[in-house]
């Protein structure tokens, strides 16, 4: 007997001795995928349904949908028997191809390439109480990192003295719990690391008797080890691209309407207790990065003592600006800073640093009391990479 088929036939052998043949066809709409028949007593028996996305044609490769959001190549009904959304087709080998979206909130789990963490209601803001939690289990051993893009990301200010004690979100990972964030940090994003196939938890918690528009998107992207856009070792953030910004947690150009408590004066956007590595990946032919501030914003380098007491046309400036052993609350560490003996940077204006440090990368700290850091916003940071210098000769 002769099997005809399109694209797929599975030979199975069977006791008997007699071959089935399982025909794939071409399929559009909700047709049956496989069809059977069969040069033996078993031709009698009827066809056996089997879920056409088992075979595993197509590649679970990520793909943009039809609505911006990134989803994983699927046919469509492993992306139904997985709880995705499909949007759009991705693939020209079937018609079934869809990017499947997943989209998860309290209390939901996933692990998928990407997931989408939202609160209750989202685009719509959330202003009750409550812990709401989502947790990432790896795919398996290959997948080494968590990156949490923050798509959306709006919780109430921290008290003046940079603590987050009435919104919050932490991320619980390998019996380690990231330092508590809150605030604006549209755009941010962090590296966690997974232990073995350990979940990471990632909980964000509100207080009802605090009203706030609340909104929260977050973008979770499992990081195979073997990627090239793992993070190194010690960098909860990694940046990629010759130019790009750097922006501290929480930074902003209004200030915080909390104040603090124990002058009663315009408290801080920093947020207390951090201490946490910024990397860079380092482009071709690229041996030195540059940190400048940018040109109209005064507050894009403002860390410690009171902004508001500023000699006029100081603020932003290297005039404003503090290294060295002054440094000891709240600081950066640029390595290696080219014609400059020290790498602390403080005070409430930064001149333009170039540093010649391999791989690139900066460390932010901040201590757990900014009751004296009066109306600070943090730092907002311009990097450039440059070039590698042509050798004499």
């Amino acid at each position: 007997m002769e099997c005809y088929f399109w694209s797929l036939v599975l030979l199975l052998v069977v006791t008997s001795g007699s071959v089935l043949c399982f025909e794939e066809i071409k399929i559009s709409g909700n047709e049956t995928l496989l069809s059977s028949n069969s040069s033996s007593s078993s031709a009698g028996r009827s066809a056996r349904q089997w879920p056409f996305w088992s075979v595993g044609r197509i590649a679970n490769l990520p793909c943009q949908s039809s609505n911006g959001l990134t989803g994983t190549c699927q046919i469509r009904g492993e992306c139904d028997a997985n709880g995705g959304i499909a949007y759009g087709t991705c693939s020209t080998l079937t018609t079934q191809s869809v990017c499947c979206v997943f989209v998860g909130t309290c209390g939901g789990s996933s692990s998928q390439n990407v997931t989408y963490f939202r609160n209750s209601g989202y685009p719509a803001p959330y202003n009750g109480g409550g812990t709401c939690s989502f947790s990432v289990v790896p795919q398996d051993n290959t997948i080494c990192q968590l990156r949490i893009d923050f798509t959306a990301f709006s919780l109430a200010q921290p008290t003046g003295d940079g603590v987050c004690s009435v919104d919050n979100m932490q991320v619980l990972y390998g019996g380690t719990r990231l330092t508590s964030m809150c605030g604006d940090n549209n755009g941010q994003h962090v590296y966690i690391p997974f232990s073995g196939t350990s979940a990471i938890s990632v909980q964000v918690s509100t207080t009802s008797s605090t009203s706030f528009n609340r909104v929260w998107n977050l973008k979770l992207t499992q990081i195979p080890c073997t990627s090239q856009f793992k993070a190194p070792p010690g960098c909860l953030q990694y940046y990629s691209g010759i130019t790009g910004d750097i922006y501290s947690f929480n930074y902003g150009t209004g200030a915080n309407p909390a104040l603090n408590a124990a002058m009663s004066l315009t408290g801080s956007r920093q947020l207390a207790s951090m201490n946490y590595g910024i990397c860079v990946q380092r482009a071709a032919g690229r041996c030195t990065i540059t940190y400048k501030l940018p040109a109209a914003d005064p507050y894009a380098f403002t860390l410690t003592s009171d902004v508001t007491m500023a000699a006029a046309g100081t603020l932003g400036t290297a005039a404003a600006g503090v290294q060295a052993a002054q440094c000891t609350t709240d600081y950066l560490i640029i390595p290696n800073p080219v014609g400059i003996a020290n790498d602390r940077f403080c005070g409430a204006g930064l001149a333009p640093v170039t540093s010649n440090s391999i791989p690139f990368v900066l460390w932010s700290i901040t201590d757990a009391n900014e009751t004296p850091d009066v109306a600070n916003r943090g730092f907002h940071l311009l990097y450039t990479q440059n070039l590698c210098a042509v050798p004499a000769g």
